[in-house]
């Protein structure tokens, strides 16, 4: 007997001005795809494996890998296959920053091809029949990275704001509707970030009541789940989902990326509202007709980021909406067994406008804007962000020390 299938499908929507992105299926849902209730999963492995069949993701990696030693040409501009090289590149060519700035090497995927990963707790993994295929996705997973190059960027100091863009503070909900980042103030109560419990039992909240504040037309915000970045840390790292711990991550994501889409924006939302799939904070118990009328008015997603400690290394940096509105993105797709998240990547532009909170403080927390409902142009509907390695910092200076905190706001 056939499944029904309880998979949300959002309709195709693009921003106005904004090109079609790369994606699979013309960028509808793999939602779109389901068969007996899978959520387009079985579609989406089945698209990953034939797209790894072609070879033409090998032949670009080949290109890539067999170029001269120095500088790329690429469309966009000059990159570099490592880190080093292109410090040298922004060091010889005298490229500068204004005061409180930074010139950095920052990695984008140079691929305009949609991509693929299939996460660790997906039944791919554990069944024995299906072992070649495991495998070509695992190395299909690793050489994404090698379709990637550094390219020279100026961060900004956030802070400064104002200097760039007269008249909006960082501080301010206008900043968060132009540029998709903005700076709040946040004094904790939470005495230990690396106690899950108690992060959701303290820290969530006062998430939630900074964001009613900063927003003052919201009329509700909630926050769903949370990751800790510490490089150093001791103590167990192991992610229990079931149990509501997120593990301790020991790795920087240094790739220019947005966290959420067009697609997956609303249906993260939708499955919080409906399911509390993977949902951390406070259950929410909408039926299908309630969480229409709530997602029929403006809602937006965003991430909170707050250090431990003052950040001295492998700062979190962000970019600022108009400097890449009309630019394709790239399309990842994050393959569970019950549902088919989007991510999204993008291609090098010398004009992105990008910022970072020097020697950020523990009571400053950068927000910045994963997705807005609101279509027509007239605000951000996302930033793109990266960790990077600070050239200036000291070399015993400890890496960052954080927790992000991701959310929903509805107007």
């Amino acid at each position: 007997m056939k499944k029904v299938s309880s998979a949300y499908i959002p309709p195709f929507q693009l921003t106005e001005g904004q090109p079609a992105p790369f994606a699979s299926n013309g960028g509808l849902s793999y939602m779109s795809f389901d068969q007996d209730g899978d959520a387009g999963t079985a579609a989406a492995i089945e698209a990953a494996l034939n797209q790894i069949a072609t070879g033409e993701g090998q032949t670009f990696i080949r290109k890539l890998e067999n170029a001269p030693p120095g500088p790329i040409k690429t469309k966009w501009g000059i990159g570099f296959q490592n880190y080093s090289e292109c410090l040298e590149y922004i060091r010889t060519n005298n490229i500068e920053a204004p005061e409180g700035g930074l010139a950095i090497p920052l990695r984008y995927t140079t691929y305009e091809q949609p991509s693929y990963s299939i996460v660790s707790s997906n039944q791919v993994w554990k069944d024995p029949s299906r072992k070649n295929e495991a495998k070509a996705l695992s190395k299909e997973e690793r050489d994404q990275g090698r379709r990637c190059l550094y390219f020279p960027q100026v961060l900004r100091d956030a802070r400064r704001m104002e200097e760039y863009h007269p008249g909006l503070s960082p501080n301010s909900p206008e900043c968060m509707d132009k540029l998709g980042v903005s700076l709040a103030h946040c004094e904790s109560q939470c005495e230990n970030f690396y106690d899950a419990e108690e992060v959701e039992r303290v820290f969530y909240p006062e998430m939630e009541k900074l964001l009613l504040e900063f927003f003052p037309d919201a009329t509700d915000a909630f926050v769903y789940n949370h990751d800790v970045f510490d490089k150093d840390y001791e103590g167990d790292r192991t992610e229990d989902q079931d149990n509501k711990i997120p593990g301790v991550n020991a790795f920087y994501a240094n790739l220019v990326h947005n966290d959420l889409n067009d697609n997956s924006g609303r249906v993260r939302c939708r499955e919080l509202l409906t399911k509390n799939l993977r949902n951390f904070g406070r259950e929410q118990h909408y039926t299908e007709k309630q969480a229409d009328a709530k997602m029929s008015r403006r809602f937006m997603s965003i991430n909170l980021a707050k250090p431990m400690e003052t950040v001295r290394q492998n700062p979190f940096v962000l970019c600022a909406w108009p400097s890449f509105a009309n630019q394709p993105y790239i399309t990842n797709y994050r393959v569970y067994d019950d549902r088919v998240g989007e991510t999204t990547r993008f291609t090098y532009r010398p004009d992105h406008d990008w910022y970072w909170f020097p020697q950020q403080k523990p009571t400053e927390v950068s927000m910045l804007k994963c997705y807005d409902s609101i279509t027509d142009g007239s605000v951000s509907r996302w930033s793109f962000h990266t960790a990077c390695i600070d050239p200036t910092a000291p070399e015993e200076a400890p890496c960052r020390r954080n927790v992000v905190v991701r959310s929903y706001v509805f107007f």
